[in-house]
């Protein structure tokens, strides 16, 4: 059971019980070993992303590869805040999260996953840049300036995840503990609240909803104009990398954003689809995003190439 502490007024929640994802007992060890072993994957495919761009002179020093670079650091993070958490749901831990570790993990669960939202946006961009307008793309899209905008997406990322922890934890927690979800998220946690919670869930269909729709639109938008200035393309070559190029990154987009929109925009909604949808985007997306970057991406895959065959010469010098 969870913790409440006794006051004079009321009773005041010191942790809350996270009852996880709905599974059969049976199950328990299966959806325990799948997990550890997508966290591990994950882990180590975004690990193999950052180390391809960091040894790889052709890569690190264009934007697009920066930007790729960032978001594996940042699925790297944000698997790290959800997926352990959600393993201890299978074992016989206790269930138990402490109010300020619960506060902790929307935060950062905010922060992470709306610096991605605003990164997916600036990918986009990126691409917009480098083929409708690449004769100007070095000046329109430098390295220093492509810095001064991931900084920008940190600063954004941080601000909306201090807003939606205040907003959240400013409200009183005095009556049940049990947040029905795998995480400490806005809609499971404001069920909690003692107090009228309107402000709340307005602030965060605004807030979360149709910043990531309108982010989801400007993506589109951008990739409008691409596949129009793609098809004027005369070589059929140049077509044919340009889509895979941007195919990798839209893919991606895709993967995260339907999920997200689906559940935020529907705050109040009871479906027992929104756990699936949660684990989709917050626990596979960052398992995916490698694979679709890897599999997709040649100037990746021919890097993963360059930097083998160069360990395989280093080791036969020695």
């Amino acid at each position: 059971m969870g913790k409440t502490k006794n006051t004079s007024l009321e009773t005041v929640v010191t942790d809350f019980i996270l009852l996880g994802l709905s599974h059969p007992p049976n199950l328990r060890i299966l959806l325990f070993l799948v997990f550890f072993i997508i966290y591990i994957l994950t882990q180590l495919g975004n690990l193999l992303i950052l180390f391809t761009v960091w040894a790889d002179p052709k890569l690190h020093a264009r934007p697009m590869y920066i930007l790729l670079g960032v978001l594996s650091f940042l699925d790297m993070w944000l698997s790290s805040v959800i997926v352990p958490r959600l393993i201890l749901d299978f074992t016989p831990a206790s269930k138990a999260i402490p109010f300020g570790g619960c506060v902790a993990q929307l935060y950062f669960f905010h922060f992470l996953g709306s610096t991605q939202c605003f990164l997916y946006t600036l990918m986009a961009y990126d691409r917009y840049l480098a083929i409708c307008q690449p004769l100007r793309y070095p000046v329109l899209m430098n390295g220093k300036l492509c810095t001064i905008l991931v900084a920008g997406t940190w600063v954004a990322g941080s601000i909306h995840g201090s807003i939606q922890a205040t907003l959240t934890f400013r409200l009183p927690y005095c009556g049940p503990n049990q947040v029905d979800y795998f995480i400490c998220d806005i809609p499971a946690v404001l069920k909690l609240a003692c107090a009228d919670t309107t402000v709340n869930e307005l602030v965060t269909f605004v807030d979360i909803g149709v910043v990531a729709a309108s982010c989801f639109m400007l993506i589109l938008l951008s990739y409008a104009n691409i596949v129009y200035a793609i098809l004027k393309i005369r070589t059929s070559d140049g077509r044919r990398r340009a889509f895979s190029t941007c195919g990798s990154h839209l893919t991606v987009v895709t993967v995260y954003y339907v999920p997200c929109i689906f559940i935020y925009l529907r705050a109040g909604s009871k479906s027992p689809l929104d756990g699936a949808v949660a684990v989709f985007y917050t626990v596979v997306t960052p398992l995916l995003n490698p694979l679709i970057y890897t599999l997709r991406n040649q100037e990746v895959k021919s890097a993963l190439k360059r930097i083998t065959a160069g360990l395989g010469a280093a080791n036969k010098n020695k």
